[in-house]
């Protein structure tokens, strides 16, 4: 029964993780299919708008500007590693912590989308666009948010739950 409920456990990962890929593909297959660089369609006016954009930094276009091979490892290598570490601390993480193995999942799932789209096109397709008054987030996208969704989870793990159990555990010595 042990090994049936640890296979479960794997294929519900792989489900999760593939998922978010998917969406995260196809939203930006659409947006390629459909917009040209730059163009954009406001959906909430000041607000929220599509607009395709072509990053070829990380977040918020750091590095953008890089040489070719500090650009290779830090958008292409380090993420390979960053990915395989993440897929070891889902394999490792203790049974009953489902929290924080959901946040590893989230932040693979997405790190594979925008890998996906580093080695496929050289850049990530961007294209959630928000405006909140006279601040203009950079546009994101589904991985992006699968990311962002996944470090708040391990966030509140590592602050709010581990802390309390190291805090009963020092109590209980």
């Amino acid at each position: 029964m042990k090994n049936i409920k640890a296979n479960f456990s794997v294929v519900l990962v792989a489900v999760i993780i593939s998922l978010i890929i998917v969406f995260d593909q196809i939203t930006k297959w659409v947006i390629r299919a459909n917009y040209l660089v730059h163009e954009s369609t406001k959906v909430i006016t000041d607000f929220f708008s599509i607009t395709y954009i072509r990053n070829t930094g990380a977040a918020f276009g750091f590095g953008s500007k890089f040489g070719e091979v500090p650009r290779i490892m830090l958008f292409k290598v380090l993420p390979v590693l960053a990915c395989l570490w993440l897929a070891w601390l889902i394999y490792t993480t203790p049974k009953g912590k489902n929290l924080l193995r959901t946040a590893y999942v989230l932040i693979l799932a997405g790190a594979i989308g925008n890998l996906i789209d580093r080695f496929y096109f050289g850049f990530v397709v961007d294209f959630l666009d928000f405006n909140f008054g006279f601040y203009h987030y950079p546009a994101f996208n589904v991985a992006d948010s699968s990311i962002t969704i996944g470090g708040f989870l391990l966030a509140y793990e590592l602050i709010f739950i581990q802390s309390k159990e190291l805090k009963v555990k020092q109590e209980e010595a």
